[in-house]
């Protein structure tokens, strides 16, 4: 079954739907997607590896997961489809923390153009995740992913070391205060 899409315009107002598969381009439409952070009570923050058969950003690592929002999703519940979809996760409590729109291309010129609000959940298990969506995964203290990502951004995707910049100034201190 196709993955449908909303298409936004700047104002995250919908103007379209589109198949997911035909939207990931060269020219990507602004679309409405999510960004999801999983921690654990050590600190630690839940980081994948995103398949290499992924049409973008194939092999890079990443925050726990992202995806889309089809016409009747909400962040939260998108986020709670797709963790359980990637990573067989469920009962997580999800809330969104700040809103957050980017636009990056890939190696093969392949862009992601998103309205991608910011989520985060808290998890003290470990993921069994699908081989078709994630390649590895592994939990990072956080303190030492932010310092990672600013000394070796390369192995990440821009989107995660934007997003964790962004949540260093809207969370407590990881490890003082659940979040």
């Amino acid at each position: 079954m196709a993955e449908i899409v909303v298409l936004v315009d700047e104002n995250n107002n919908p103007i379209g739907t589109a198949d997911k598969e035909t939207v990931h381009t060269k020219d990507t439409p602004l679309h409405r997607a999510f960004s999801l952070f999983l921690f654990n009570s050590r600190g630690q923050v839940l980081l994948t590896k995103r398949a290499q058969s992924k049409k973008t950003f194939p092999g890079v690592w990443t925050n726990t997961v992202c995806g889309h929002l089809s016409p009747e999703d909400t962040t939260v519940t998108a986020a709670t489809r797709r963790l359980q979809e990637e990573l067989g996760i469920t009962d997580v409590t999800i809330r969104e923390v700040a809103p957050y729109r980017y636009r990056f291309s890939d190696s093969n010129g392949i862009v992601e153009n998103e309205i991608c609000p910011i989520l985060v959940g808290m998890y003290d298990g470990d993921p069994r995740p699908h081989k078709n969506e994630v390649d590895e995964w592994k939990w990072m203290d956080w303190n030492e992913f932010l310092k990672d990502i600013r000394d070796n951004p390369e192995p990440y995707s821009p989107w995660s070391r934007e997003e964790a910049e962004i949540l260093t100034t809207k969370l407590p201190p990881i490890g003082s205060a659940r979040h």
